[in-house]
């Protein structure tokens, strides 16, 4: 009778179990509970309004979801590579080394038995102009060092008949660009000519910080503020902009992060670790799901829309702030499709938690109880 008794109650237990399955420990949800309508305001006709909607990542919804604002934060423009001679043009605070040959025996310019005068570190100032003996201030900003050698020796020819000049430049801060942060040698660089760009900058800074995740480019121009991923300029030669005197570049993280919670390898946030990120590569990153916890069928995107971004219809916008997409990972429409589907920053991957599992673990609960009653 006492045996009976035990089975029968052994029985008994099976029954609670199954009935109290969601009350087993589990890090997620079952979809079915994420999903679950708690968040609703009602219509005046007693229909319920859902606080968020739901879409399914299928290929016929693809082409709709494509045309949804992106919450990639501030976009900045750029400036594509313009041919430019390569030539410096010379610019106000540039220092100038004047070198004047004079073949007269005698020279207004040097000593008995010398044929070179010297004008060291003759700086343009802010007017644009330097001094040369017997010639006055002359203007040379915004000419080629070539330009500037030959209107130097024209006006000096007109007292000084042999005379020849060449002069090299030494750029001042109007001819030189900072490399600010992001790289291995930050500094001010000089640009030794007008066809200088953006790479081979970054190459005199001795390169990208390599613990930098998916660097972003940034260069102040001014008041103006350009950008673009730097794996965009690798790929692509007319974006290897040319720079400009005064040019500020600084290299930085991309500050784009996504989350992910529930049955998923982590629990953790993610930095975005290139410009665009599927939902496929978003698994792949976060470790996939957990192979005896997740619902392949249920793992969700959670993402919230500003008030300015909702449509009535869903080929121009989200139609409602809060959006599910739910992907099926054991259909291959929902693995291509995953693939095809980016998600955004601030996004929740959030892998539910499969009630089969849950199933599972109740019955091995249950086997360890009979096991103990079969013993009594």
């Amino acid at each position: 009778m006492g045996l009976i008794s035990l089975r029968g109650f052994g029985a008994i237990l099976l029954c609670a179990l199954v009935a109290s399955c969601s009350a087993v420990p589990r890090g997620a949800g079952f979809q079915s509970e994420v999903l679950a309508a708690s968040d609703t305001m009602e219509q005046p006709n007693g229909e319920p309004v859902y606080g968020f909607s739901v879409f399914e990542i299928r290929r016929d919804i693809l082409p709709s979801l494509a045309n949804w604002p992106d919450k990639g934060g501030r976009h900045y423009n750029w400036i594509t590579r313009q041919q430019q001679p390569a030539s410096l043009l010379i610019a106000a605070g540039d220092v100038l080394n004047v070198t004047i040959w004079d073949a007269e025996e005698n020279s207004l310019l040097t000593n008995a038995g010398q044929r070179v005068a010297q004008l060291q570190e003759v700086q343009v100032n802010s007017d644009g102009r330097i001094f040369i003996p017997f010639v006055g201030n002359l203007r040379v900003s915004g000419m080629s060092p070539q330009t500037a050698r030959a209107r130097i020796e024209s006006q000096l020819t007109q007292t000084i008949p042999s005379a020849q000049v060449q002069i090299s430049v030494a750029p001042g801060r109007a001819n030189t660009a900072n490399l600010v942060g992001g790289v291995n040698a930050p500094g001010v660089y000089p640009l030794p000519d007008r066809n200088y760009t953006l790479l081979s900058l970054l190459s005199q800074g001795a390169g990208v910080s390599g613990s930098l995740e998916n660097p972003q480019v940034r260069l102040m121009r001014g008041s103006k503020i350009y950008g673009i991923p730097l794996a965009r300029i690798y790929d692509d030669p007319d974006l290897d902009t040319t720079l400009v005197g005064g040019d500020r570049i600084i290299i930085e993280d991309d500050d784009r992060y996504f989350l992910s919670l529930g049955a998923t390898g982590s629990e953790a946030i993610h930095k975005f670790p290139k410009e665009q990120v599927s939902a496929l590569d978003a698994l792949s990153i976060v470790g996939g799901v957990s192979d005896s916890r997740a619902d392949p069928q249920g793992i969700l995107i959670l993402r919230e829309y500003s008030a300015s971004a909702v449509r009535a219809d869903i080929s121009a916008g989200p139609p409602q702030t809060r959006i599910v997409f739910s992907i099926d990972l054991t259909r291959a429409d929902g693995l291509f499709s995953a693939a095809k589907f980016n998600v955004q920053p601030g996004d929740l991957v959030y892998a539910t938690e499969s009630p089969v599992n849950a199933a599972q673990t109740v019955f091995a609960i249950f086997g360890s109880v009979l096991g103990i009653t079969s013993r009594l």
